[in-house]
């Protein structure tokens, strides 16, 4: 059996990645920060599955601890401050726990075991105001917030240690991947509860800032995959995951409110306080090198993920409507 050891196996990525591994028949070790009131929300159905591991990413000896505890074959490194609109009035916090958690979190590994093959999860933001369009594993970084400058730091000492200590350790620039699991403080996530909200009566507006902005966004459930695929390679190496297209988020609003039966114009309104200071305008991977090498694709299209959303945050408000049960397909 192997053994992997996640960090952030409670968001996003780390549910959809220890239901994955745990179905392989992985032992899977999470590693949990403690908190006054700890979340479990995506992993409630398999939180008895996961052996848990106290530790933090800012804390050194806990990850030896950790590693040394879970003996891991693979170790993905998930955790960090991820929401970039926080990373300006946070740009210290944001550093220390986005770039330099990924040096400890390797020096962890390289101590106790070297071994182990180190998965990274690297960001389109990283690319930021683009050199070059569509974004190759060989464009230049230009990150546009405190939150792409820390992931380009733990980008590239993950290369630096592969090349250093001969360590097998990837990187994953992974581009906007979203799912229902999704935290609301994101766009896309924000839209779908917004028009759950609409829809059932409990909500009449939803606020956004740049409905320009371009994105290239995918289903965390299939880029999950490409992470594992990485770790199982004969070479480590970085791969861009992606879909190759790119949506407004314009797009995404009018499917999301269209599948509901409403117009988005007669609730979106524009308020400038949710631009950002500096604006990424467009993101578009190209994932060749990851669909020749690694055999990974996509199962999931932009149509399907959006409506996936919104369906799941309908169900998620049939409560409130006193229980009326709500049929979506």
């Amino acid at each position: 059996m192997k053994s992997a050891l996640i960090t952030g196996v409670t968001g996003q990525d780390g549910s959809y990645l220890a239901e994955f591994l745990l179905e392989k028949g992985y032992k899977v070790y999470g590693l949990r920060r403690r908190t006054s009131t700890p979340n479990y929300e995506n992993v409630e159905h398999i939180k008895d599955q996961i052996e848990w591991i106290s530790g933090d990413l800012t804390d050194m000896a806990s990850l030896i601890e950790a590693v040394r505890v879970s003996n891991p074959d693979e170790v993905y490194n998930l955790a960090a401050q991820s929401f970039v609109a926080a990373s300006w009035p946070q740009p210290v916090a944001t550093g220390q726990m986005t770039a330099l958690a990924v040096t400890n979190m390797l020096e962890a590994v390289r101590i106790m075991k070297p071994e182990a093959r180190f998965y990274q999860a690297s960001s389109s933001e990283m690319f930021g105001k683009v050199v070059e369009t569509p974004q190759k594993e060989s464009t230049p970084f230009y990150p546009r917030s405190p939150y792409g400058v820390a992931k380009v730091y733990g980008h590239w000492i993950t290369v630096n240690y592969r090349e250093s200590f001969n360590m097998f350790a990837c990187s994953g620039i992974l581009f906007n991947h979203e799912s229902p699991r999704r935290g609301l403080e994101f766009v896309t996530r924000k839209i779908t509860d917004a028009v759950a909200r609409i829809k059932l009566g409990l909500d009449t507006e939803l606020r956004l800032g740049n409905l320009d902005a371009k994105r290239d966004w995918g289903f965390a459930g299939d880029y999950i995959k490409a992470m594992w695929l990485m770790l199982q390679q004969d070479a480590p190496d970085d791969y861009i995951i992606s879909t190759g297209e790119t949506h407004t988020v314009e797009e995404f609003v009018e499917i999301a409110f269209s599948y509901v039966g409403l117009n988005w114009k007669n609730h979106v309104v524009l308020d400038e306080k949710f631009v950002r200071p500096a604006e990424v305008d467009l993101l578009l991977g190209d994932c060749t090198k990851a669909k020749e090498n690694l055999g990974w694709q996509l199962d999931v299209s932009f149509d399907e993920l959006v409506k996936m959303m919104v369906i799941s945050d309908l169900q998620k408000y049939e409560s409130v409507t006193h229980g009326k049960s709500l049929q979506w397909t």
